[in-house]
């Protein structure tokens, strides 16, 4: 897997997901279990939307 999620991409992603799965246990909500899916986009730094839609946000240094 090549990575296609930048440093600023992956801190937003992970920021949002944190907040979501935040928000779900303050709600008593499973909704905010969906938080998980941008926590493992940014950890691993690949989207797999972003290859169906052959979009990138990394540089040719994050190539690796």
């Amino acid at each position: 897997m090549k990575r296609n999620v930048s440093s600023v991409d992956r801190a937003l992603r992970l920021i949002l997901g944190l907040g979501l799965v935040a928000w779900g246990v303050y709600a008593h909500n499973w909704l905010g279990a969906v938080g998980i899916i941008p926590i493992l986009t940014g950890l691993i730094r690949f989207c797999p939307a972003y290859t169906l839609l052959g979009l990138s946000t990394c540089k040719d240094c994050c190539q690796k």
